[in-house]
C-alpha cells in the first residue's frame, strides 16, 4: 500500500506543502548520514491533543546535534513550535512526529561546513510492530548482527548512519518471519531492539540493559522506569547474557514508535507462559493511562498543542 503523505510539512522555519520540502542529491546527509532525528508521538487526550515529553525529546535532538558537532539554527523552543505548528496545520488529534537536522548542500567532503537544513513532519501512525501488537505480543530473534563497538559510533546519539546497524537487524527479522530483531552489543551481552530498549522480568523485578550496551537511552525507557520505580516495582540496570532472554518470566521491548511491546517468544522459544505477564500489563496500563487520564501526569510529560 502507497503511503498517504499529508498535506504540510515544517521546513527550514515554515509550513509548506509536503511536495515542496525537497533536498540537493548532494546534500552531505544523503552522502554521509551526517543527520539528527527524534521521533515523538501526539496523542488525543480528555484535554485535546497532547505531544508526548516534547521538550525531552527536543532537548536530545540538540544533544545529537552537539556530539556531531552540528550547529542548530533554531532553538529548542522554536523546534517545539514547529511541532505544535504542524499538527495544527494537518489537522491531527494524534500522530507521530520526526524532527530532522541534517548537513545540507554546501560541501563536499566528510569535514565540509554545510548549513543544517532542518525540518518537522507530521503523520497518522498507528502501531509501530503490527496492529494487535500490543495486546498479544509478537516473536522476536537475536540478530546475527552486532551493535557498533565503543569508542566507534557513540550509541548515545540518535543519528540517521546509527540506523544502518537498525535496518540490517529488522531487515534479517522480517526476513526469517519474526516481528522484530535483537541486537547483541560488541561484548555478546544484549544490548536492544532494531529500535527499542529492551526490558526482562525475573520475579516480579524489571531488568533492562545499561546505556553502555550500545543502546541509546530512550525517552519511553526512561518513562518506564520512572513509572515502575513510582509503583513500588524494583528496577535494576543491568548487563544481560543472551540466554536470559530464554529464561526471563517476562520480555517486552518499548520506544516511541513501539510504545510498550510484548515479546512472547524468542528464537522460537516461548518467553514465560507465551503471552503478556502482569508486569507487563501493569506498565502497559500505567503508560497508556498518561493518555487516557487514568495515571496522572505528576511530571508534566504531555505538552498541550
Amino acid at each position: 500500500m502507497a503511503q498517504q503523505y499529508p498535506p504540510y510539512i515544517w521546513h527550514n522555519g515554515i509550513i509548506k506543502p509536503w511536495a515542496e520540502a525537497t533536498v540537493h542529491v548532494m546534500a552531505h546527509g544523503l552522502h554521509y548520514g551526517s543527520s539528527v532525528f527524534e521521533g515523538i508521538r501526539c496523542y488525543a487526550t480528555p484535554d485535546g491533543p497532547a505531544i508526548f515529553r516534547l521538550t525531552d525529546h527536543n532537548r536530545r535532538l540538540f544533544a545529537s546535534a552537539r556530539i556531531y558537532e552540528m550547529p542548530m539554527p533554531y532553538s529548542v523552543d522554536e523546534i517545539n513550535a514547529a511541532c505544535r505548528e504542524v499538527i495544527k496545520a494537518n489537522g491531527l488529534a494524534k500522530g507521530y512526529l520526526r524532527p530532522i537536522a541534517f548537513r545540507g548542500l554546501g560541501g563536499f567532503g566528510l569535514s565540509a561546513d554545510c548549513p543544517t537544513d532542518v525540518a518537522v513532519a507530521a503523520w497518522d501512525m498507528g502501531r509501530y510492530l503490527g496492529a494487535d501488537v500490543v495486546e498479544a505480543g509478537i516473536d522476536a530473534c537475536v540478530s546475527s548482527w552486532q551493535r557498533f563497538a565503543p569508542n566507534t559510533i557513540p550509541a548515545g546519539a540518535k543519528a540517521g548512519g546509527n540506523y544502518l546497524s537498525g535496518q540490517l537487524v529488522a531487515r534479517e527479522a522480517r526476513r526469517l518471519g519474526f516481528g522484530e530483531g535483537i541486537a547483541l552489543a560488541s561484548t555478546g551481552l544484549l544490548s536492544e531492539g532494531a529500535g527499542e530498549n529492551l526490558f526482562l522480568v525475573f520475579n516480579g523485578e524489571l531488568h533492562t540493559t545499561p546505556v553502555s550496551a550500545a543502546l541509546l537511552n530512550g525517552i519511553t525507557r526512561n518513562t518506564l522506569i520512572t513509572l515502575a520505580q513510582d509503583a513500588g516495582l524494583k528496577v535494576v540496570e543491568r548487563d544481560i547474557p543472551r540466554e536470559y532472554l530464554y529464561l526471563c518470566d517476562e520480555l517486552f521491548m518499548c520506544g516511541t514508535a513501539a510504545e510498550v511491546t510484548p515479546i512472547r517468544s524468542v528464537d522460537g522459544r516461548q518467553v514465560g507462559a507465551g503471552k503478556p505477564g502482569p508486569i507487563t500489563r501493569q506498565l502497559q496500563d500505567l503508560f497508556f493511562g498518561l493518555f487516557d487520564g487514568h495515571t496522572p501526569d505528576r511530571y508534566g510529560w504531555l505538552e498541550p498543542v
